[in-house]
């Protein structure tokens, strides 16, 4: 307390006028800059240290089903937290620690180069200094405990398990970390990197996100035969690593009370269900980023020219280690700042990018928080407003018959007379936007439309709900420049619920656990001419007629069952590697026939190869494996039940991303009844029997039931504990 006692008295002197003029003295002043740093620090190693600790782990209790996936209940929602950070480090602490090495600039020394961008990423978008800007002032006392509770969890489970660090001198970490943590992740979300890379590698032109995964449905009593309310949380995530799903159920006397998952690092759960309501998050991809050249100085190094006047680049120096087998090799990158944000130089000039990701993201973990605990749609709107989480799409439901669809993110208010989606001239302030953000009522969204449902699928947000439901693009600002595209998954979607006047649950879980590639035409966004695959005359092409004719009359399915979807399958693989490896925009993407022949010939190389045969099964091509388990399973890239997966040595493709947490809720009169499964199991330790016992559910397209009722959850418990 003498260090508090101290800062405090610090603080207070600089308040008053005469001390103003005292600390102007560099000598006076460097001391107590000086002093403020080691205040800091010793206050961070007593409170990690649990000298002062707000947790007595014995009020915590963990319960492991019969699944391994841990329902914790405490007193207070920092004990909570305390008992999510042990429950995940117990079943990932290695993901976790990836999460907070990068932020601290060390996961380099681990991953090696890949681990290294992370940490380059991290550092470029100055988490911490928005982090420590803002943590006094804006994060409210009740949520710092919740951050306190959940940190002394993490460096309890790492001081009693120091075998399973990673690096032996980065813990203890700090509510500072945590935070950052969400900074870094919510900017990669956004995109921003995507620009970097761009600019790096001198690729300039109109820039325009690939859709990314996830899905997400609700229906209200307008659309369904029992009158209840369904809502699908259909992420499409990693299978494994940092951003993979954990699945957690928490429990609080101060009303948290939730059934869901998060990342390893998550404070609170992400996505899932409360008793009452229920949400979850699609990737999304309007204009996030504003890209500037700069003018520099004929003669003068480092100077951009702006508003008429020559002012200077902020020059800062990257250093980190990077792990190259068995050495640690030094490496440093040179980046700058301008008025305009992070800015760097290649052999076209310099350029500067700004976005809003890293300025509220810092929020987010409150504003989940929030949602965490909202009863009530008005409490779930009124936490949206804390607009920290800055990206992703939201589809929530509720017991009271609600559904609600956002295209959420934080746009600054933009002069329309500038085309924003351009490289725009960075010698005028005009377009150096200010930080403040349109409000959410002001964004895209749907509440409760006639037809009784809302979706997305990582598609345009004018195609949300039925037709006569949409909302008119032209009503919405144009500088938000919301992704105008549909992809395979969202007219397919439309096509499938159009057939029902009313739905019935099982009917519901049909849609949402659809594996069939849309046809005739087939379309994909990625490519605008898809359909000519399917086209090719075999005559012309006689040495891969028989895949063209199995291609001919395949009906879409994805399922093991079928020869052509392996086909089609490798092919749109190729196809789209050398899309992604040309840098081809959306527009550029009418492939020729020699494009498509090609792909068809590879794949036949490919079947040959490994199967001395092209009539190969899906399930014999795509499996899902960890350890010993090895299962076949359906589905494919932009199909509802998506699936991503890439070759191995024995011409297998292996399952990496896609379909992945998986959430189902009905909400009742008698309350919401919850099902779930995760892609392997609810631990990543080999000797763990979680590590694979979800993989047949999973393949099969079979839901696990989840309770709110403890004496249920006792009664099929495995583990009872308290985390120490």
């Amino acid at each position: 307390m003498l260090f508090i006692f101290g800062y405090r008295m610090y603080s207070m002197h600089l308040s008053t006028q005469n001390s103003q003029e005292f600390c102007k003295n560099p000598l006076i002043h460097k001391f107590f800059k000086h002093m403020k740093k080691v205040f800091f620090f010793l206050i961070s190693f007593v409170y990690s240290h649990s000298l002062f600790s707000q947790i007595n782990p014995d009020n915590i209790q963990i319960i492991r089903d019969q699944w391994g996936v841990p329902h914790i209940y405490a007193k207070t929602d920092a004990e909570v937290a305390y008992g999510l950070a042990w429950a995940s480090a117990e079943d990932d602490f290695k993901s976790m620690q990836e999460n907070f090495l990068a932020i601290r600039g060390r996961l380099g020394e681990v991953n090696g180069p890949e681990g290294a961008l992370f940490d380059f990423f991290a550092y470029a978008i100055e988490t911490k200094a928005v982090v420590e800007k803002n943590y006094e002032k804006e994060v409210a006392d009740d949520f710092k405990r919740v951050l306190e509770g959940y940190v002394e969890g993490v460096n309890a489970y790492a001081k009693a398990h120091p075998e399973e660090l990673l690096l032996k001198d980065v813990f203890p970490l700090t509510t500072i970390d945590v935070l950052q943590g969400y900074v870094l992740n919510l900017t990669l979300l956004s995109g921003v990197h995507e620009y970097i890379a761009k600019i790096i590698d001198r690729n300039i032109k109109r820039y325009e996100e690939q859709p990314q995964g996830s899905n997400a449905i609700a229906l209200n009593s307008a659309k369904t035969k029992d009158g209840h309310t369904y809502l699908a949380v259909n992420s499409h995530q990693p299978l494994e690593g940092p951003f993979s799903w954990y699945e957690a159920h928490l429990e609080s006397e101060e009303g948290w009370k939730m059934i869901g998952a998060n990342f390893p690092g998550g404070v609170t759960l992400f996505v899932g269900s409360t008793p009452n309501l229920g949400w979850t998050h699609t990737v999304n991809a309007p204009d996030f980023c504003d890209v500037y050249k700069l003018e520099m100085h004929p003669t003068e190094k480092l100077q951009y020219q702006l508003d008429g006047q020559w002012e200077a680049l902020e020059k800062r120096v990257f250093k980190t280690k990077v792990k190259i087998g068995f050495i640690k090799i030094p490496y440093k990158k040179t980046i700058y700042r301008s008025k305009h944000g992070l800015t760097f130089k290649n052999k076209d000039g310099c350029y500067a990018i700004r976005f809003p990701a890293n300025k509220t993201a810092y929020k987010a973990a409150e504003q989940w928080f929030r949602m965490n605990k909202a009863q009530s749609f008005e409490d779930f709107r009124a936490a949206l407003d804390h607009q920290g989480i800055g990206c992703t799409n939201i589809v929530y439901a509720d017991k009271e018959d609600n559904i609600y669809y956002i295209g959420n993110g934080n746009f600054p208010y933009r002069d329309p007379s500038y085309n924003w989606k351009n490289v725009l001239d960075g010698n005028t302030s005009a377009t150096i936007w200010e930080e403040k953000f349109y409000p959410i009522d002001s964004l895209a969204f749907l509440l409760n439309p006639k037809s009784g449902y809302v979706f997305n699928t990582n598609n345009t947000p004018f195609n949300a709900s039925a037709p006569e439901d949409n909302l008119d693009p032209n009503s919405i600002n144009k500088t938000i420049g919301y992704f105008p595209y549909d992809n395979n998954r969202s007219l397919r979607f439309q096509d499938l619920i159009s057939q029902y006047d009313k739905l019935s649950y099982e009917e519901f879980k049909s849609v949402k656990f659809d594996q069939n590639w849309r046809r005739n035409p087939t379309y994909s966004y990625s490519m605008s001419n898809l359909e000519d695959l399917f086209q090719l005359d075999t005559q012309k092409y006689p040495d891969i007629a028989p895949l063209i004719e199995l291609l001919s009359k395949w009906d879409g399915n994805t399922r093991v069952e079928s020869n052509a979807a392996s086909i089609f399958i490798l092919s749109l693989g190729y196809l789209n590697e050398r899309i992604a490896k040309e840098g081809r925009g959306r527009e550029e993407n009418v492939l020729q026939e020699e494009e498509f022949v090609r792909a068809l010939q590879k794949t036949k190389k490919y079947l040959m190869k490994h199967f001395g045969t092209i009539n190969v099964l899906l399930g014999q091509l795509q499996r899902h494996i960890r350890g010993d388990v090895n299962l076949p399973i359906s589905g494919a890239p932009d199909v509802l039940a998506a699936i991503y997966s890439k070759p191995q040595k024995n011409g297998e493709i292996k399952v990496f991303a896609g379909e992945s947490y998986i959430q189902m809720v009905q909400y009742t009169p008698d309350g919401a009844i919850i099902e779930s499964v995760n892609a392997y199991g609810s631990s990543a330790h080999e000797e763990s029997p979680h590590y694979t016992d979800q993989m047949r559910l999973f393949t099969q397209q079979q839901l696990k039931p989840m309770t709110f009722d403890k004496a249920t959850i006792m009664k099929n418990a495995e583990r009872i504990y308290t985390p120490k």
